[in-house]
């Protein structure tokens, strides 16, 4: 009954602090930390010692694996150096450094206790950095290299661990270090392919929603027990077999099955990863209640607990800098990879909040160690200052140093570049399908509603939100109100019984899936967003229409006059680059842009909205 009422309670705790965050607009992780330690002192709050068995096995392998599910694994590859210098040679730089930082403030304490404690604290959390980089709004590269640094340097910092561990009970020699090394890195890399080939074998064959789904949810540990029983590194596995996993879901048959797992995924992931940081904040009483009676003394303690969390601070920055730079001497990496400006690594360099892990990990200790109590409680200070000091400031120093985020403008601009192609992909093969026998209201119906998805994507250039709502944001609000009115009378009709329930859940089930499909109709991009203009990809090369079209200025006030002259509203400005007629586009109701190409043969318009520059070849189809 204990273990119940503690589970509600904490997931209780973890969404109302969520929803709280959220509403303040304050980080959710750092809420929750201190709404932790807040509970881990109240009387009628029990004692709740965090397991590490639980946290290493039952915690860090679905949080891993969920995040691997959502990180791309070909920009994993285009940034393999800094994510590497990142996630192993940080790790062991910093095992080292704190380790012997840990040695010289207190000889009683063994070199190897000492390292064990530097391979605890090296390692950001998983969850925390992306976390907040993903609120701030930082460039993607910079979230990239935070998520992929997170995703392989627990299996890094575990591996010292066990060397140091192992150090503590007896002699190991450095060629036995380096053989574990070889072993946890290679054997994990090897099981993760091997446990993602057999699940997507396996998932490819299974057609049910909820054995795939399940299928998908035991994946972790799939990839994790086989590999720690080889002593190879479980966590790698987990990563390698997520990265492979999420990068082959998409093409996988079953869209149901997608949905279902990627749903169920976010709710693990939700759950999983706010848990950790309220877990966090309820040790906070029991770890320093540990350390009263050591014989090493409170200032001295606290003194060394202070020194520690400095030299995380310090050294991060002081590897960061150095290996963004010093490989780009060489001119064949520098041609490649371009040094980014100096606003880079100093983001990466504060973004090093540490996490459950650290406390998890550290518990691992041998209990009869000496001093075993003031190691655990400096793991809890270094990882609640970088929560605080980094987690508060980080916001302030991405605004303090003007970095860009993405542009949602530019976002929108090459989201409707790609679903433009898309459709006339999908257009083009009902094109190869249809045949004479095929009803032509069919083939129009399907035409139609396709191109229609495509244009609502261009709508998203169009007029501010707070104008009048575009047709395909009309739409999703009136068929919304429709299926309101739809599913009311169906409960109507369950009330009165006289419809099997298999009957009713059917049709209440198409309901919701329309419904859901409504909802991103509704999104709305950012106001304040900049414009879409600057670096627009050009997926499928430059045409000499585009190359050739003479760069006309958009006049003052534009407006679509053949809009005007109907009466029809106007989504989107476009203006042609040959005569310089403004007209709407096909969003619009009018199409009247696209009416003047098909008249005058002029092949190339622009946007004719503030801030927008991108250009559209009719005839090739090629955004420019």
């Amino acid at each position: 009954m204990e273990v119940a009422f503690g589970l509600l309670a904490l997931v209780a705790i973890v969404c109302a602090g969520s929803a709280l965050g959220q509403k303040i607009n304050v980080s959710v992780p750092l809420l929750l930390v201190l709404a932790g330690v807040v509970c881990s002192f109240l009387p009628f709050v029990p004692t709740i010692e965090l397991n590490p068995e639980l946290v290493l096995v039952g915690l860090l392998p679905p949080l891993l694996y969920a995040a691997a599910l959502q990180t791309s694994l070909f920009d994993f590859r285009s940034n393999r150096r800094s994510i590497g210098l990142l996630s192993v040679g940080y790790v062991i730089f910093g095992t080292v450094s704190v380790g012997l930082v840990v040695a010289w403030l207190f000889p009683e304490i063994p070199l190897a206790a000492a390292m064990a404690l530097g391979a605890v604290v090296a390692p950001p959390d998983a969850v925390a950095a992306t976390a907040i980089a993903r609120k701030v709004g930082m460039p993607r590269r910079i979230v990239t290299i935070l998520e992929g640094e997170s995703l392989v340097n627990d299996a890094t910092a575990l591996v010292c661990l066990r060397a140091a561990i192992a150090a503590i009970a007896g002699a190991v020699s450095a060629a036995e270090i380096a053989g574990g090394f070889v072993l946890a890195a290679g054997g994990g890399v090897v099981v993760g392919v091997a446990a993602a080939f057999v699940l997507t074998a396996l998932r490819k064959r299974i057609r049910n929603v909820a054995i795939n789904t399940s299928t998908s949810l035991i994946a972790p540990l799939v990839a994790y027990l086989p590999a720690e029983a080889i002593h190879a590194s479980g966590v790698l596995a987990v990563v390698v077999t997520g990265l492979i996993m999420g990068t082959k879901a998409p093409s996988m048959p079953n869209g149901a099955a997608r949905l279902s797992q990627r749903s169920n995924w976010h709710t693990v992931q939700f759950l999983l990863e706010n848990s950790v940081f309220l877990l966090i904040g309820l040790q906070v009483r029991t770890i320093i209640e540990g350390v009263r009676d050591d014989s090493l003394g409170p200032e001295r303690i606290w003194f060394g607990c202070a020194a520690v969390l400095l030299a995380v601070l310090i050294l991060r920055p002081v590897w960061v800098f150095p290996t963004t730079y010093l490989p780009r001497l060489i001119p064949a990496v520098r041609r490649k990879d371009p040094a980014p400006p100096w606003q880079y690594p100093a983001i990466v360099s504060w973004a090093g909040m540490r996490g459950v892990v650290t406390l998890a990990a550290v518990l691992v200790l041998p209990a009869g160690l000496e001093h075993r109590s003031v190691l655990i409680l400096m793991a809890l200070v270094v990882v609640g200052g970088t929560l605080t000091l980094q987690g508060f400031t980080l916001p302030a120093l991405v605004r303090r140093l003007d970095v860009k985020g993405p542009d949602p403008r530019e976002d929108a601009l090459n989201e409707a570049s790609l679903m433009q192609m898309a459709t006339a992909a999908g257009v083009q093969r009902l094109q190869e399908l249809r045949s004479d026998a095929d009803p032509p209201e069919v083939v129009a119906m399907l035409k139609r509603r396709t191109q229609e998805r495509g244009l609502a994507a261009w709508e998203r250039l169009g007029r501010p939100s707070a104008e009048s709502a575009t047709p395909s944001q009309r739409y999703a609000q009136l068929r919304l109100a429709m299926l309101d009115a739809e599913r009311a009378k169906v409960l109507e009709l369950r009330r009165g019984g006289g419809y099997a329930h298999e009957v009713l859940v059917n049709v209440l089930d198409r309901l919701d899936v329309e419904e859901s499909m409504l909802d991103a109709a509704l999104e709305e991009p950012d106001a304040d967003g900049g414009s879409g203009g600057e670096g627009i990809a050009r997926p499928r090369g430059v045409c000499p229409h585009l190359e050739s079209a003479p760069d006309l200025v958009v006049p003052p006030g534009p407006f679509c006059e053949a809009c005007a002259r109907e009466g029809t509203t106007t989504v989107h400005l476009r203006m042609c680059l040959q005569c310089g007629n403004v007209a709407c586009c096909d969003s619009s109701p009018g199409a009247h842009a696209y009416k003047h190409f098909q008249l005058s043969g002029h092949p190339v318009m622009r946007s004719a909205e503030p801030g927008e520059d991108w250009r559209w070849c009719y005839p090739d189809e090629l955004l420019g």
